[in-house]
């Protein structure tokens, strides 16, 4: 199904910015690492597999948002795209309010404006993943082919009813025929 200029217009914006923002993050994981750092101690000390290097969830995240950004603005898997936007959001410390106690009013503004910011963009992501383009969606599908297959049942063993019934008197009255012809060629 090809693209409306809309769906095209709000895809390509909206990948845009995380390709801008991983690529800025792979060049210069620092600040984001810093901003992640507690997230990635609880989350690694949880789960050993997680990697301990905030820089290296970071660069990680940021090879994810470049990969599903540029799929998402090219109208590619753009369902799965968002959804892997969206997941990137924690990582990047981007859904994460970040608190801190000694900061200064204006900081705490900016803090609060990029947290804003990125529920906005989660929303976006959010809309994103579950357009289907004015198809169906897949529930839809699998609630439709079990109702076509359960009247095709139903029909089915009607029909096999019908012909079982048809078949029945068929061979009482080619029984009663026989009968009746049997009778009269008998002698009494």
């Amino acid at each position: 199904m090809e693209m409306t200029p809309v769906r095209f217009a709000a895809r390509t914006l909206l990948g845009y910015t995380f390709v801008r923002g991983g690529y800025a993050a792979l060049r210069d994981p620092g600040e984001s690492a810093e901003a992640v750092r507690p997230l990635v101690e609880r989350v690694s000390n949880q789960f050993p597999s997680v990697p301990k290097d905030p820089a290296t969830v970071v660069r990680a995240t940021a090879a994810v948002q470049i990969l599903a950004g540029t799929a998402l603005a090219f109208g590619r898997a753009p369902r799965l795209s968002a959804l892997l936007l969206a997941g990137s959001l924690v990582p990047a410390g981007g859904i994460l309010p970040h608190k801190s106690a000694d900061a200064s009013p204006e900081t705490k503004a900016r803090q609060r404006a990029e947290f804003e910011k990125n529920l906005a963009v989660l929303g976006g992501l959010v809309l994103a993943a579950v357009d289907t383009q004015g198809r169906p969606s897949l529930s839809w599908r699998a609630r439709r082919a079990a109702k076509d297959a359960r009247k095709a049942t139903e029909h089915a063993a009607k029909s096999a009813r019908k012909s079982t019934e048809h078949a029945a008197k068929s061979a009482r009255k080619s029984t009663e025929h026989a009968a009746k012809v049997a009778r009269e060629k008998l002698p009494v």
